[in-house]
């Protein structure tokens, strides 16, 4: 710790980080706010709402089928690729 926080205890420094992140927390969500605002005067609101819930829908499923995924198998994966290519080349087996 320098000198400067070293004079300070651990609690004042807890409390001035409790703010900092409180102070960042309203500033977003003020600022998310007012976003909000302009999007619900536009006539288009509606498919604004529902194009953002479908992009909302679709990263959750990627989020959960990233989490759900087992490991890849690769050689399956090679096969696949192997046979695709003979197949291409007209020589499917």
């Amino acid at each position: 710790m320098s000198s400067v926080h070293g004079s300070r205890g651990w609690d004042e420094q807890a409390v001035l980080l409790a703010a900092g992140v409180a102070d960042l927390a309203v500033t977003t969500v003020s600022s998310a706010l007012g976003s909000l605002q302009g999007l619900m005067r536009r006539s288009d609101g509606a498919e604004i709402v529902a194009d953002a819930q479908q992009d909302l829908m679709s990263r959750g499923r990627i989020a959960l089928d990233r989490c759900a995924a087992g490991p890849v198998a690769h050689l399956e994966v090679l096969a696949q690729h192997a046979k695709a290519r003979r197949t291409v080349h007209g020589a499917d087996v």
